[in-house]
């Protein structure tokens, strides 16, 4: 059966992770995504990560399966005029350029859809296409610190901390994906592209909306909490014997069947325990009291018990052993691809499964411009006598 997005063209400028990551979740499940990159170092993220053979580095190798990657100047008159005749024969373009800079190229939307009334054009930035930060350069680590991520993120006391991964990027990526697929279906029934605009800052909001919502109505501003949760409680980790435990009793229900099983059943009907409010009032005294528990058996010991009883527990692991987890083994969640300079690489799978058409990783990340040639001849029809003219103004490159 054909894949999802198998007839979807995507024009991919985007660069760094945020862009990327969404063309990615596109190309897995069968989108064309033409990566385009300047001359010279190409994508800056080619330099971002452990150096693999081949000048490649891991962090750009995992992130760009599934894609054709070319090289066109698009500061050069020529360069301009291949995007544009691409654009005209794509259904989607994604960017995350700094704001107003492809305006200035004459590479924006409202140039494309003169040539493609049907174009999505969708534009990934920190802070969105409008606004008194709209200028602003943002990475990742600005926007997690702007939009108060990192404010509720860490240890008490520590002042905040960045999310382990790049969460601004890869949210904002989601979004973007998310919405070209709605602007796919409403192109569908109308023929009429769209423009989208997609703000790191605003994507971050939308993961941080209970917190908001409990602070718009409470004036209380969350602080970092380590691993615990306000709006719930016990849901954080304990020590063991052995090893840290993840635990998390998300309902009044649970909670009552959960004090017997470690041996306090008296808990459930101390009145400063009986509910989730009362709980979270006399945080202290009750998080003290289960870790001295905790404390009393292994790591093993109590993950028997609580998964026999349906309590929902887990240990935190590092990432050598996720590699080796049997859930994540069990279920093949990490894929091999054969890299042309890089050979087997081993790199994260799809992760939404459908039964009918699932993703998957088909083709390797590629090398800087190396199918260049293959998608101005398939894709605009062009000759080898234009292509090497082409090569030889500095329009191109990549290996012919």
């Amino acid at each position: 059966m054909q894949l999802p997005l198998e007839d979807i063209k995507v024009l991919d400028l985007s660069h760094a992770l945020a862009g990327p990551f969404c063309s990615t979740m596109l190309a897995d499940y069968g989108a064309q995504v033409i990566k385009l990159e300047p001359p010279g170092p190409g994508d800056i993220a080619r330099a971002w990560g452990s150096p693999m053979p081949g000048g490649e580095t891991a962090y750009f190798v995992s992130l760009h399966r599934n894609k054709k990657g070319i090289v066109v100047d698009l500061k050069h008159a020529q360069g301009k005029e291949l995007f544009l005749r691409m654009a005209e024969r794509c259904d989607v373009v994604l960017e995350n350029y700094r704001v107003g800079a492809l305006a200035r190229l004459g590479l924006d939307y409202e140039t494309a859809r003169k040539r493609n009334p049907g174009i999505i054009y969708c534009s990934i930035s920190g802070f969105g296409q409008d606004g008194p930060y709209r200028d602003r350069a943002a990475l990742d680590l600005i926007v997690q610190a702007e939009s108060g991520m990192i404010s509720v993120t860490g240890e008490p006391g520590s002042g905040g901390a960045r999310a382990g991964v790049s969460i601004a990027d890869m949210a904002a990526g989601m979004n973007a994906a998310y919405a070209i697929l709605l602007a796919l279906r409403v192109k569908e029934r109308t023929g009429e592209g769209q423009s989208i605009d997609v703000s790191m800052l605003e994507g971050q909001l939308s993961l941080l909306g209970t917190m908001l919502g409990s602070y718009l109505v409470s004036g209380e501003v969350p602080a970092p909490m380590g691993t615990a949760y306000k709006a719930l409680l016990p849901y954080q980790t304990f020590r063991t014997k052995t090893r840290e435990l993840a635990l998390a009793v998300g309902s009044e229900k649970l909670w009552i069947a959960f004090c017997p099983l470690i041996g306090c059943p008296e808990l459930a009907a101390d009145p400063r325990y009986n509910s989730n409010s009362a709980r979270d009032a006399n945080r202290a005294s009750l998080v003290a009291k289960l870790q001295e528990v905790f404390l009393t058996r292994s790591y093993e010991e109590w993950e028997a018990l609580l998964v026999k009883n349906g309590v929902p527990v887990g240990t935190v692991n590092t990432l050598a052993e996720v590699v080796k987890h049997p859930q994540v083994l069990a279920r093949s969640a990490l894929v091999e691809m054969d890299h042309p300079s890089v050979g087997k690489v081993p790199v994260v799978g799809v992760p939404a499964r459908l039964s009918a058409t699932p993703g998957s990783v088909r083709t390797p990340s590629p090398t800087l411009g190396q199918h260049t040639d293959e998608v101005l001849r398939d894709l605009l029809g062009l000759g080898k006598p234009e292509i090497d003219a082409l090569r030889a103004a500095g329009v191109i490159n990549g290996a012919p």
